[in-house]
């Protein structure tokens, strides 16, 4: 992910603050089963701060910045410079749950990080993923950002069943938010300077635009399965799949 997003994005930020919000509406529908938890691709540490603060959740946090972990804001948890396909005896089978929070479009190759991912995961845990949604909506935003796809549900039952994974719940969201992808485009259209796309992209540029932002992202139901401009999902092996 390009760096720059790590400066702008916080815990007041109107995207961090709803991805949040729709996390806690499927752990209202699929419980946190307790236990070890990890964030993959924690980055600076906003979902393990949100988690620790809203729920008391503490969370360990993996990524391979250093620069992203100095400015990590979880206060509680470890924090690791760590390359998930090492897949460190320590670590094997040792979480209940896994973060991986807007990481699986940075890769290529899906299916060799997903075997890493669930090496972490015990045999009945449970893989929480939030992704970019919608293929048609791909953009000079997602190149900038390192994004080799966006998804929709199909792409993501297509990885799940590769994966040996079912899908327990799942939504799209940020539907009111589909006219600003729109606008994006139409904004960074010409634009070459990565970080300013970075910048024009995401960056709400005050605080009264960030509050309408947040306002007018909360104009949906949740679970939705319609369309958004992202899609989460709570995941588990399928062997201990509800049926």
């Amino acid at each position: 992910m390009a760096e720059h997003w790590f400066d702008i994005a916080n815990l007041s930020h109107f995207w961090i603050r709803r991805r949040f919000e729709i996390l806690q509406c499927l752990m209202q529908r699929i419980p946190f089963p307790g236990g070890y938890a990890a964030e993959i691709g924690c980055g600076n540490g906003l979902l393990q701060a949100q988690l620790e603060t809203a729920l008391g959740i503490v969370v360990d946090g993996f990524d391979l910045s250093i620069e992203a972990l100095k400015k990590n804001q979880a206060k509680a948890g470890g924090l690791y410079c760590y390359d998930i396909h090492n897949c460190h005896a320590a670590f094997e089978g040792r979480y209940r749950s896994l973060f991986l929070f807007d990481v699986l479009e940075h890769i290529q190759d899906e299916d060799c990080f997903m075997r890493s991912i669930l090496f972490h995961l015990s045999q009945d845990g449970l893989l929480y993923i939030n992704l970019p949604a919608l293929q048609v909506f791909y953009s000079a935003y997602d190149i900038a950002a390192g994004h080799f796809r966006r998804y929709d549900m199909e792409t993501l039952h297509r990885v799940a069943t590769r994966n040996g994974l079912t899908i327990l719940e799942w939504t799209y969201w940020g539907l009111p938010l589909l006219p600003m992808l729109f606008l994006r485009r139409l904004l960074l259209a010409g634009t070459k300077d990565q970080k300013l796309i970075i910048h024009r992209g995401f960056d709400p540029c005050n605080a009264s635009l960030n509050k309408v932002m947040l306002a007018l992202s909360r104009c949906e139901r949740i679970p939705q399965k319609l369309c958004g401009t992202s899609l989460m999902a709570v995941l588990t092996r399928q062997t201990n799949a509800v049926v």
